[in-house]
């Protein structure tokens, strides 16, 4: 899947949609967003078709809505960007040199945790 930027009322709207663990509709999602926001039904439900379009929901006919979902966890997204990041960033040993610079303490152990786990995932 091809890495686009999300636009604002996009990454609200993913922002939402991850902090469910059910698939969710746009009533819910419109209900949300109106109670902090003026906004239209029918912008919540043309952004969330669009979503669906650029591959980043996926939804199924429950009665005459669409109950949606995210097509990857929030997670894997942040991974993918993290990937796209070190494959455009010019100098891969930089980036990461960067990025690591940045990270607290308890950040930096979590890196290690990770790291151990992978390797033992690669090893067997």
């Amino acid at each position: 899947m091809q890495q686009r930027a999300f636009g604002d009322l996009e990454a609200v709207i993913m922002d939402l949609v991850w902090d469910y663990d059910d698939p969710v509709t746009v009533r819910q999602i419109f209900d949300e967003l109106s109670a902090d926001r003026q906004i239209a039904y029918t912008t919540v439900m043309s952004t969330m078709d669009n979503l669906y379009r650029k591959e980043w929901l996926s939804r199924e006919r429950s009665g005459k809505a669409y109950m949606y979902r995210p097509v990857m966890s929030r997670a894997e997204r942040s991974a993918r960007l993290m990937r796209a990041a070190f494959e455009t960033g010019g100098d891969t040993n930089a980036v990461l040199a960067f990025f690591v610079e940045q990270m607290s303490a308890e950040e930096s152990a979590q890196l290690r945790s990770a790291l151990r786990r992978g390797g033992n995932r690669r090893r067997r």
